[in-house]
Protein backbone atom coordinates (compact mmCIF):
# COMPACT_ATOMS: atom_id res chain seq x y z
CA UNK A 1 0.00 0.00 0.00
CA UNK A 2 1.48 3.11 -0.74
CA UNK A 3 2.68 5.72 1.83
CA UNK A 4 0.56 8.70 2.23
CA UNK A 5 3.92 10.81 3.23
CA UNK A 6 5.99 9.43 0.41
CA UNK A 7 7.73 9.80 -1.62
CA UNK A 8 9.77 12.36 -0.17
CA UNK A 9 8.36 15.81 -1.60
CA UNK A 10 11.12 18.46 -3.17
CA UNK A 11 9.39 21.56 -4.02
CA UNK A 12 10.55 24.67 -6.53
CA UNK A 13 9.67 27.42 -3.97
CA UNK A 14 8.79 29.02 -0.65
CA UNK A 15 9.11 32.08 0.89
CA UNK A 16 10.29 31.29 4.29
CA UNK A 17 12.80 33.12 4.61
CA UNK A 18 11.74 36.41 3.98
CA UNK A 19 8.55 35.59 6.03
CA UNK A 20 10.66 34.86 9.03
CA UNK A 21 13.30 38.14 7.98
CA UNK A 22 9.63 40.08 8.39
CA UNK A 23 8.94 38.48 11.85
CA UNK A 24 11.78 39.47 13.27
CA UNK A 25 14.85 37.75 11.08
CA UNK A 26 17.48 35.41 13.48
CA UNK A 27 14.91 36.17 16.18
CA UNK A 28 12.13 34.24 14.45
CA UNK A 29 14.33 31.11 13.21
CA UNK A 30 12.56 29.40 16.30
CA UNK A 31 8.99 29.22 15.00
CA UNK A 32 10.77 27.49 11.62
CA UNK A 33 12.30 25.00 13.68
CA UNK A 34 9.73 23.82 16.58
CA UNK A 35 6.33 25.02 14.99
CA UNK A 36 4.68 28.59 13.89
CA UNK A 37 1.63 29.88 12.04
CA UNK A 38 2.40 29.26 8.60
CA UNK A 39 2.49 26.96 5.94
CA UNK A 40 6.42 25.70 6.28
CA UNK A 41 8.48 24.76 9.98
CA UNK A 42 10.12 21.48 11.17
CA UNK A 43 7.21 19.81 12.26
CA UNK A 44 4.52 20.16 9.32
CA UNK A 45 7.67 19.03 6.98
CA UNK A 46 7.83 15.58 9.06
CA UNK A 47 3.79 15.14 8.75
CA UNK A 48 3.55 16.26 5.30
CA UNK A 49 6.91 14.37 3.98
CA UNK A 50 8.28 17.62 2.46
CA UNK A 51 12.08 17.14 2.20
CA UNK A 52 13.23 20.77 1.28
CA UNK A 53 13.50 22.76 -2.30
CA UNK A 54 14.28 26.16 -2.71
CA UNK A 55 14.15 29.07 -0.15
CA UNK A 56 13.80 32.10 -1.95
CA UNK A 57 15.68 35.18 -0.99
CA UNK A 58 12.87 37.57 -1.82
CA UNK A 59 12.99 41.37 -1.21
CA UNK A 60 9.54 42.85 -0.24
CA UNK A 61 8.49 46.18 -1.33
CA UNK A 62 8.64 48.81 1.63
CA UNK A 63 5.38 50.48 0.33
CA UNK A 64 2.83 47.86 -1.00
CA UNK A 65 -0.44 47.46 0.64
CA UNK A 66 -1.40 44.19 0.80
CA UNK A 67 -4.87 44.91 1.80
CA UNK A 68 -5.60 46.78 -1.30
CA UNK A 69 -3.71 43.59 -3.25
CA UNK A 70 -6.29 40.99 -1.69
CA UNK A 71 -9.34 43.06 -2.76
CA UNK A 72 -7.48 43.64 -6.70
CA UNK A 73 -6.79 40.08 -6.41
CA UNK A 74 -10.82 39.02 -5.82
CA UNK A 75 -12.02 41.23 -8.96
CA UNK A 76 -12.93 39.43 -11.95
CA UNK A 77 -9.93 41.24 -13.75
CA UNK A 78 -7.19 43.32 -12.64
CA UNK A 79 -4.12 45.05 -13.51
CA UNK A 80 -1.71 45.91 -10.74
CA UNK A 81 0.92 47.97 -11.42
CA UNK A 82 4.37 46.89 -9.92
CA UNK A 83 6.62 48.95 -7.95
CA UNK A 84 9.36 50.97 -8.41
CA UNK A 85 12.49 49.54 -8.54
CA UNK A 86 14.36 48.98 -5.24
CA UNK A 87 18.26 50.56 -5.10
CA UNK A 88 20.70 47.80 -4.71
CA UNK A 89 22.33 49.08 -1.74
CA UNK A 90 18.78 49.05 0.01
CA UNK A 91 18.37 45.56 -1.54
CA UNK A 92 21.69 44.21 -0.61
CA UNK A 93 21.51 44.32 3.27
CA UNK A 94 17.67 42.84 3.13
CA UNK A 95 18.96 39.71 1.01
CA UNK A 96 22.12 39.14 3.27
CA UNK A 97 19.66 38.82 6.22
CA UNK A 98 17.89 36.55 4.55
CA UNK A 99 20.50 34.57 3.44
CA UNK A 100 21.99 34.75 7.19
CA UNK A 101 18.62 33.58 8.56
CA UNK A 102 18.64 30.37 6.16
CA UNK A 103 22.79 29.99 7.61
CA UNK A 104 20.91 29.93 11.27
CA UNK A 105 18.70 27.17 10.39
CA UNK A 106 21.76 25.06 9.34
CA UNK A 107 23.38 25.76 11.98
CA UNK A 108 20.81 24.66 14.43
CA UNK A 109 20.11 21.43 12.07
CA UNK A 110 17.23 22.51 10.55
CA UNK A 111 17.87 22.30 6.97
CA UNK A 112 20.97 21.26 5.15
CA UNK A 113 22.06 24.12 2.51
CA UNK A 114 22.60 22.03 -0.62
CA UNK A 115 25.00 22.93 -3.58
CA UNK A 116 24.75 19.55 -5.48
CA UNK A 117 22.25 16.37 -5.48
CA UNK A 118 24.38 14.38 -3.67
CA UNK A 119 24.17 17.25 -0.87
CA UNK A 120 20.58 16.91 -1.37
CA UNK A 121 20.23 12.65 -1.40
CA UNK A 122 22.66 12.98 2.11
CA UNK A 123 20.54 15.34 3.59
CA UNK A 124 17.61 13.06 3.02
CA UNK A 125 19.29 9.90 4.61
CA UNK A 126 20.22 12.33 7.19
CA UNK A 127 16.49 13.10 8.08
CA UNK A 128 17.08 16.71 7.21
CA UNK A 129 15.42 19.32 4.74
CA UNK A 130 17.49 20.02 2.17
CA UNK A 131 17.58 23.61 1.33
CA UNK A 132 18.84 25.49 -2.50
CA UNK A 133 19.44 29.15 -1.91
CA UNK A 134 17.47 30.87 -4.25
CA UNK A 135 17.82 34.90 -5.08
CA UNK A 136 13.80 35.56 -6.37
CA UNK A 137 14.97 39.16 -8.06
CA UNK A 138 18.77 40.32 -8.34
CA UNK A 139 18.12 43.85 -7.11
CA UNK A 140 20.83 42.83 -4.08
CA UNK A 141 23.25 41.94 -7.38
CA UNK A 142 25.68 45.02 -8.52
CA UNK A 143 26.82 45.92 -12.23
CA UNK A 144 29.67 44.38 -11.41
CA UNK A 145 28.15 40.99 -9.92
CA UNK A 146 30.65 40.83 -7.13
CA UNK A 147 27.83 40.47 -4.72
CA UNK A 148 26.95 37.23 -6.94
CA UNK A 149 30.01 35.90 -6.30
CA UNK A 150 30.00 36.74 -2.38
CA UNK A 151 26.43 34.56 -2.19
CA UNK A 152 27.46 31.98 -4.32
CA UNK A 153 30.50 31.32 -1.76
CA UNK A 154 27.76 31.30 0.61
CA UNK A 155 25.57 28.56 -0.84
CA UNK A 156 23.41 30.48 -3.32
CA UNK A 157 22.80 27.83 -6.46
CA UNK A 158 19.39 29.52 -7.93
CA UNK A 159 18.74 32.93 -9.26
CA UNK A 160 15.71 34.71 -10.99
CA UNK A 161 16.96 37.68 -12.54
CA UNK A 162 13.68 39.84 -11.33
CA UNK A 163 10.56 39.24 -9.23
CA UNK A 164 8.57 41.07 -11.67
CA UNK A 165 9.23 44.31 -11.06
CA UNK A 166 12.23 45.89 -13.00
CA UNK A 167 16.14 45.44 -11.91
CA UNK A 168 18.95 46.59 -13.89
CA UNK A 169 18.88 42.83 -15.39
CA UNK A 170 15.70 42.75 -17.23
CA UNK A 171 12.02 43.10 -16.82
CA UNK A 172 8.76 40.81 -15.82
CA UNK A 173 5.31 40.84 -15.76
CA UNK A 174 2.47 42.56 -13.69
CA UNK A 175 0.54 40.67 -11.67
CA UNK A 176 -2.53 41.10 -14.70
CA UNK A 177 -5.40 39.51 -15.64
CA UNK A 178 -6.28 38.44 -18.30
CA UNK A 179 -2.91 38.95 -19.97
CA UNK A 180 -0.44 38.01 -21.73
CA UNK A 181 3.48 37.31 -20.77
CA UNK A 182 4.55 38.95 -23.95
CA UNK A 183 4.90 42.62 -22.11
CA UNK A 184 7.72 44.58 -22.65
CA UNK A 185 11.48 44.91 -23.11
CA UNK A 186 13.49 41.42 -21.95
CA UNK A 187 16.71 41.32 -20.78
CA UNK A 188 19.21 44.46 -20.26
CA UNK A 189 22.84 44.49 -21.45
CA UNK A 190 23.42 43.76 -17.32
CA UNK A 191 20.83 40.88 -17.25
CA UNK A 192 23.19 39.22 -20.76
CA UNK A 193 26.77 39.49 -18.30
CA UNK A 194 24.16 37.76 -15.33
CA UNK A 195 23.33 34.66 -17.73
CA UNK A 196 26.91 34.44 -18.55
CA UNK A 197 28.25 34.42 -15.61
CA UNK A 198 25.78 32.08 -13.56
CA UNK A 199 26.01 29.46 -16.61
CA UNK A 200 29.82 29.78 -15.48
CA UNK A 201 29.40 29.53 -11.65
CA UNK A 202 26.69 26.59 -12.41
CA UNK A 203 23.56 29.06 -10.66
CA UNK A 204 20.39 28.03 -12.33
CA UNK A 205 18.53 30.61 -13.95
CA UNK A 206 14.60 30.67 -12.89
CA UNK A 207 12.73 31.95 -15.66
CA UNK A 208 9.41 32.40 -13.71
CA UNK A 209 8.63 35.91 -13.30
CA UNK A 210 10.58 37.12 -16.61
CA UNK A 211 8.07 38.67 -19.29
CA UNK A 212 7.67 36.74 -22.68
CA UNK A 213 10.82 38.94 -24.37
CA UNK A 214 13.03 37.83 -20.89
CA UNK A 215 12.17 33.96 -21.32
CA UNK A 216 13.42 34.15 -24.58
CA UNK A 217 16.31 36.10 -24.15
CA UNK A 218 17.58 33.21 -21.82
CA UNK A 219 16.85 30.84 -24.01
CA UNK A 220 19.10 32.04 -26.60
CA UNK A 221 21.70 33.05 -24.24
CA UNK A 222 22.57 30.50 -21.57
CA UNK A 223 23.36 27.31 -22.15
CA UNK A 224 21.32 25.77 -19.07
CA UNK A 225 17.93 23.82 -19.36
CA UNK A 226 15.16 26.26 -19.09
CA UNK A 227 13.70 25.87 -15.83
CA UNK A 228 10.76 27.63 -14.09
CA UNK A 229 10.66 26.88 -10.56
CA UNK A 230 6.88 27.86 -9.59
CA UNK A 231 4.60 28.45 -12.50
CA UNK A 232 1.49 27.21 -14.15
CA UNK A 233 0.02 26.82 -17.89
CA UNK A 234 -1.35 29.81 -19.33
CA UNK A 235 -3.73 27.90 -21.97
CA UNK A 236 -5.74 27.35 -18.54
CA UNK A 237 -5.30 30.24 -16.35
CA UNK A 238 -4.74 33.60 -18.62
CA UNK A 239 -2.32 35.23 -16.09
CA UNK A 240 0.49 37.01 -17.27
CA UNK A 241 2.49 35.01 -14.83
CA UNK A 242 2.03 31.68 -16.56
CA UNK A 243 3.25 29.51 -19.50
CA UNK A 244 2.06 29.67 -22.81
CA UNK A 245 2.53 26.56 -25.16
CA UNK A 246 4.99 28.17 -27.38
CA UNK A 247 7.11 28.78 -23.95
CA UNK A 248 6.32 24.98 -22.42
CA UNK A 249 7.91 24.02 -26.11
CA UNK A 250 10.64 25.59 -25.69
CA UNK A 251 11.25 23.66 -22.28
CA UNK A 252 10.76 20.65 -23.48
CA UNK A 253 13.24 21.06 -26.18
CA UNK A 254 15.88 21.79 -23.67
CA UNK A 255 15.06 19.11 -21.27
CA UNK A 256 14.07 21.80 -18.59
CA UNK A 257 11.60 21.91 -15.83
CA UNK A 258 8.63 23.34 -14.57
CA UNK A 259 7.30 23.28 -10.89
CA UNK A 260 3.47 23.46 -11.17
CA UNK A 261 2.82 26.95 -8.52
CA UNK A 262 -0.49 26.30 -5.85
CA UNK A 263 -1.04 29.57 -6.27
CA UNK A 264 -4.81 29.54 -6.61
CA UNK A 265 -4.85 33.33 -8.83
CA UNK A 266 -2.90 31.14 -11.52
CA UNK A 267 -4.68 27.84 -10.89
CA UNK A 268 -7.95 29.25 -11.39
CA UNK A 269 -9.51 29.60 -15.03
CA UNK A 270 -11.22 32.93 -13.11
CA UNK A 271 -7.52 34.11 -11.50
CA UNK A 272 -8.97 34.84 -8.35
CA UNK A 273 -6.97 34.73 -5.06
CA UNK A 274 -9.38 32.15 -3.25
CA UNK A 275 -8.58 29.26 -1.07
CA UNK A 276 -12.14 27.74 -1.50
CA UNK A 277 -10.16 25.91 -4.95
CA UNK A 278 -9.84 22.07 -5.41
CA UNK A 279 -7.32 20.00 -6.33
CA UNK A 280 -9.04 19.17 -9.64
CA UNK A 281 -7.05 22.62 -11.04
CA UNK A 282 -4.19 21.44 -9.80
CA UNK A 283 -4.41 17.99 -11.66
CA UNK A 284 -5.97 19.87 -14.60
CA UNK A 285 -2.00 22.16 -14.83
CA UNK A 286 -0.56 19.11 -13.65
CA UNK A 287 -2.32 16.99 -17.19
CA UNK A 288 -1.29 19.91 -19.40
CA UNK A 289 2.01 20.53 -17.99
CA UNK A 290 2.71 16.48 -18.97
CA UNK A 291 1.24 16.76 -21.93
CA UNK A 292 3.09 19.62 -23.63
CA UNK A 293 6.63 19.22 -21.55
CA UNK A 294 6.71 15.75 -20.92
CA UNK A 295 6.59 13.78 -17.62
CA UNK A 296 10.25 13.70 -16.74
CA UNK A 297 9.83 17.85 -16.62
CA UNK A 298 7.59 18.23 -14.13
CA UNK A 299 7.55 18.82 -10.64
CA UNK A 300 6.09 21.01 -7.72
CA UNK A 301 6.56 24.62 -7.19
CA UNK A 302 4.22 25.13 -4.27
CA UNK A 303 4.91 29.33 -3.39
CA UNK A 304 4.27 28.10 0.11
CA UNK A 305 3.93 31.40 2.64
CA UNK A 306 4.00 33.61 -0.54
CA UNK A 307 0.29 33.16 -1.65
CA UNK A 308 -2.95 31.70 -1.31
CA UNK A 309 -3.48 28.25 -2.03
CA UNK A 310 -5.79 25.42 -2.26
CA UNK A 311 -7.14 25.00 1.60
CA UNK A 312 -6.79 21.37 0.77
CA UNK A 313 -2.80 22.26 0.57
CA UNK A 314 -2.84 24.34 2.93
CA UNK A 315 0.31 23.80 4.54
CA UNK A 316 3.14 21.85 3.80
CA UNK A 317 1.68 18.78 6.43
CA UNK A 318 -1.62 18.19 3.82
CA UNK A 319 1.00 17.18 1.16
CA UNK A 320 -0.72 13.35 1.44
CA UNK A 321 -3.86 14.96 -0.05
CA UNK A 322 -2.27 15.52 -3.01
CA UNK A 323 -0.29 12.08 -3.01
CA UNK A 324 -3.58 10.63 -3.06
CA UNK A 325 -5.16 12.82 -5.34
CA UNK A 326 -2.57 12.28 -8.05
CA UNK A 327 -2.91 8.57 -7.43
CA UNK A 328 -6.69 8.34 -7.65
CA UNK A 329 -6.42 10.79 -10.89
CA UNK A 330 -4.24 7.71 -12.59
CA UNK A 331 -0.89 8.31 -12.07
CA UNK A 332 1.04 5.50 -11.59
CA UNK A 333 3.92 5.11 -8.35
CA UNK A 334 6.78 5.96 -10.85
CA UNK A 335 5.50 9.44 -12.18
CA UNK A 336 4.10 10.72 -8.47
CA UNK A 337 7.75 9.86 -7.61
CA UNK A 338 9.07 11.88 -10.19
CA UNK A 339 6.07 14.52 -9.89
CA UNK A 340 7.78 14.77 -6.37
CA UNK A 341 11.40 14.80 -7.04
CA UNK A 342 12.65 12.49 -9.27
CA UNK A 343 12.80 15.40 -12.01
CA UNK A 344 13.91 18.10 -9.96
CA UNK A 345 16.92 15.73 -9.08
CA UNK A 346 17.32 15.21 -13.02
CA UNK A 347 17.57 19.08 -14.20
CA UNK A 348 19.72 19.89 -11.02
CA UNK A 349 21.97 16.76 -12.00
CA UNK A 350 21.92 18.74 -15.72
CA UNK A 351 22.75 22.10 -14.42
CA UNK A 352 25.30 21.31 -11.52
CA UNK A 353 26.84 18.54 -12.28
CA UNK A 354 26.47 15.11 -10.18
Amino acid sequence: MPSDTAPIVFDGHNDLLSKLWRAGGLAAVDGALMGRDGALDGPKARAGGFGGGFFAIYVPDPDRDLDSLMEAFARPDYDIPLPDPIPQAQALPVALGQAAILLDLERRGGCRICRSTADIRAAWDAGVMAAIMHLEGAEAIDPDLHALDVLHAAGLRSLGPVWSRSTIFGHGVPFRFPSSPDIGAGLTDHGARLVARCDELRIMLDVSHLNAAGFEDVARLSRQPLVATHSNAHALCAHSRNLTDGQLAMIRDTDGMVGLNFATSFLRADGRKDADTTLDDVLRHLDHLIERVGEDRVGLGSDYDGAVVPEAVATVADLPALRRAMREHGYGEGLVAKLCHGNWLRVLDEIWGR
